[in-house]
């Protein structure tokens, strides 16, 4: 199912959409349709992001586990080499 739905855009964006459109033989609605989409998924994935992050805040505050920089650093450094350390325990 679609719905139709108007935007109002000032006319330097609207310039800028239609050189684009044809540059990618495309329609213009094509192109807002796309612009629109990619920008929702990566919205979609910031506010996720946003969401673990403060999930992980309240699970530190409620037991004090953590692992520290230097140690997730030490970790990520190994990766792929000879030398490959395991994942940090998180501690107190």
């Amino acid at each position: 199912m679609t719905t139709l739905t108007s935007i109002t855009l000032n006319d330097d964006l609207q310039r800028r959409v239609q050189r684009l459109a044809e540059a990618r033989l495309r329609p213009v609605d094509w192109v807002m349709h796309e612009a629109i989409e990619q920008y929702v998924e990566r919205e979609e994935k910031r506010e996720a992001l946003n969401q673990d992050t403060l999930k992980a805040w309240e699970d530190y505050q409620a037991t004090g586990l953590h692992a520290t920089a230097d140690e997730v650093e030490k970790w990520l450094t190994s990766w792929g080499s000879a030398d490959e350390v395991p994942a940090p325990v998180c501690g107190k």
